[in-house]
């Protein structure tokens, strides 16, 4: 545990980030999970044993984060940002009925073309989300 806690201020250290307990906790929080949680589930379990963050603390940690690019807002379901430590390419699956998500490998898809956009557009990046029945939802 100290060495993880060790690696993870060394890591907002040499992003010319100033560690403090709030952006400690939730890049630490980030590392620890994979669903992608809403800054109210970041809140929830950071306040979990007793309330120490508000919500404009975590905005305002993950912004930071954000900036340096340790963390990603992914943006799965209309109006709402998750939140996601895991920075290089990869997609997501989202299941319609328990609402898992799931990281799928960039390389699962073949590459999506830029150059067939029409003419005036000129596409940076893209990720595919599926969306569909995770295995513990599909009824046989």
């Amino acid at each position: 545990m100290q060495q993880q806690a060790s690696a993870i201020v060394q890591t907002l250290k040499s992003r010319g980030l100033r560690v403090t307990p709030q952006r400690f906790a939730v890049y630490a929080n980030l590392l620890s999970r994979a669903d992608h949680p809403t800054v109210e589930q970041i809140l929830t379990e950071l306040n979990k044993d007793f309330p120490v963050s508000s919500q404009a603390t975590i905005y305002s940690s993950l912004q930071a984060l954000r900036e340096v690019g340790l963390v990603r807002e992914v943006l799965l379901e209309q109006g709402v940002s998750r939140y996601d430590a895991k920075v290089e390419p990869h997609h997501h699956f989202c299941c319609r009925q328990c609402g898992a998500i799931e990281d799928i490998a960039w390389n699962n898809f073949q590459c999506i073309e830029m150059k067939n956009l029409r003419p005036g557009l000129r596409g940076e990046t893209y990720e595919v989300t599926v969306q569909g029945l995770c295995d513990r939802c599909i009824v046989d």
